[in-house]
Order: C-alpha cells, then structure tokens, then sequence
C-alpha cells in the first residue's frame, strides 16, 4: 500500500515527479504516481484520488494549477501542492495553490520545490511512525 499518492496534471511535470521520488526512496517511503489533468482528465483524477489508499497526496500542476485543488476537494488526507514555473516565473501557479478557498486547504512549497513537498509528506508520515521520525532527525542533522 502506497504511503504517498504523487499525481502530475501533465507529462512536462515528470522531472519534478521524479525528484519527490527519489526522496521518498531514501526515506524508504512507499509511493505511486499517476498523471491526471485536473482539466483534461476530471474523473481519471477523481478514480485516483478515491481509489487511493494513500496517507498524503502530492499535486504537482503548473498554469491554472487547479490540480491540488481538485485533489482536496476529493478527499479529507493531507494534500501538498508543488507549484510548476511554467508561466510568469511560477507566481500564476504558486497563487493558484495557495489561495484555495477556506475549508478546502493545500499544503504549498515554493515553485518547482519537489524536494520540500517530498519532505513535507515526511514529516506528515513521521507523526505516527517512530523509525520515520528518527530517520528525518538523522537528515536534519545533516543538512
């Protein structure tokens, strides 16, 4: 069972996709990844979001960047919204995330910022896993 849902709006995202991934494999945090246009895709996303068994997503969307978004309004899991550069030095996406209405929150990191989004679901994970935990404080001390 995946412990994090990463979900892509387009193929361009893939870059970013990997490199939560490749963070998520370090962490040894298990994950599955899909691609799923908020717009182009409606109910492949919603069967994914449902289907999902996941403990946190990861909404990775550029221009509108309605992705998290939509992901949130599907389930009541943590969801982390990685804003793409695509258009606008990223600030269209970046605001698109962050301004979601009241009752319907997303977790947003910097622009193109995989890595912290990768971090974030982490340390959302290592709230009730002790060797997760030890692990996060392990790469902390490292940084």
């Amino acid at each position: 069972m995946p412990q994090v849902t990463i979900i892509s709006g387009s193929p361009s995202d893939r870059g970013l996709a990997e490199n939560v991934e490749k963070l998520l494999e370090d962490f040894k945090v298990s994950f599955e990844t899909y691609i799923a246009s908020a717009h182009r895709h409606p109910d492949k996303l919603r069967k994914i979001v449902k289907e999902s068994n996941a403990d946190v997503f990861i909404g990775i969307a550029g221009l509108s960047a309605a992705l998290p978004g939509v992901i949130a309004s599907h389930t009541l899991k943590p969801v982390i919204g990685i804003p793409r550069d695509v258009k606008v030095l990223g600030l269209d996406s970046l605001l698109s995330i962050a301004q979601m209405p009241p009752g319907v929150p997303v977790a947003t990191v910097g622009i193109d910022n995989a890595k912290n989004a990768a971090l974030l679901a982490v340390e959302i994970l290592a709230i009730k896993d002790e060797k997760l935990k030890n692990k996060l404080a392990e790469y902390r001390l490292n940084l």
